[in-house]
């Protein structure tokens, strides 16, 4: 990874931080629903965007600038969060915890 690079995703993964702990986020229908049906809380989904890091970046995204971060709650519970890059508010698309058959590792996928 380049510099420039580098710079932009560490400039990202700051702005997603700064939202987040300002609890300035949306969570949309699907991510709501992810998150009821794995049993996530709100507070892991936050603890998880501190600790997280920027797995896959989508810039050019169809929907809009977005990427993948991947991070652990306090108890140490891998989660994957979808959110906004751009937005004035974090919009976290969706929400899940890193699983076969897709994923190998929280960072590795099959």
């Amino acid at each position: 990874m380049d510099d420039t690079r580098s710079m932009d995703l560490k400039t990202v993964l700051h702005r997603i931080r700064a939202q987040a702990s300002a609890e300035n986020l949306h969570i949309t229908q699907h991510g709501y629903q992810e998150m009821v049906e794995e049993d996530i809380t709100l507070d892991e989904v936050l603890d998880a965007i501190t600790s997280g890091k920027i797995l896959e970046n989508y810039p050019e995204h169809r929907r809009g600038a977005c990427c993948l971060l991947n991070g652990l709650t306090r108890a140490g519970r891998p989660l994957h969060i979808v959110c906004t890059t751009s937005q004035p508010a974090l919009i976290v698309i969706t929400v899940y915890e890193p699983e076969e058959p897709k994923w190998r590792t929280p960072t590795q996928r099959r």
